[in-house]
């Protein structure tokens, strides 16, 4: 799979333009989910100088990316930058429900589940007949 992850809040902790201090397990998981042959793209609103900072911060701890804020490593740079990355999940602090624990995002990805939060009172139905945004969620 392709996965787009970004860096403020969910690689390091939010302190941008800063590099803040590391999530506990966010790198060596990266590097695991790669060893697993995964493609990880960096996906961040940085650019330029504080961009750098952030894949050269990766790359001191062992995680080379596939890409950075593009689909492919050789995609040529246009301005402007389309932000729009293809990829099979993102993962990023912003996330409705916020950024799961390291541990089991990796669970997810490696076992191929959805997420479903203990405390959520909606789960997704299996009826694709529902019309609209709520009408795809049902009361457990």
């Amino acid at each position: 799979m392709t996965i787009a992850v970004d860096f403020d809040g969910t690689i390091v902790t939010h302190e941008y333009p800063q590099i803040g201090k590391p999530i506990p397990f966010a790198i060596e998981t990266l590097k695991k989910l790669q060893d697993d042959h995964h493609q990880i793209i960096l996906w961040t609103v940085r650019e330029g100088s504080l961009l750098e900072e952030a894949v050269q911060y990766c790359r001191s701890k062992g995680l080379e990316f596939y890409a950075v804020n593009s689909n492919y490593p050789e995609q040529l740079e246009f301005e402007p930058l389309p932000r729009k990355i293809n990829a099979d999940i993102y993962i990023d602090d912003r996330n409705l429900g916020g950024l799961p624990d390291w541990g089991v995002i990796y669970q997810m990805i490696s076992e191929g589940r959805a997420l479903r939060s203990k405390n959520s009172d909606f789960a997704p139905t299996q009826n694709n007949n529902s019309r609209g945004l709520f009408g795809i969620f049902r009361k457990k």
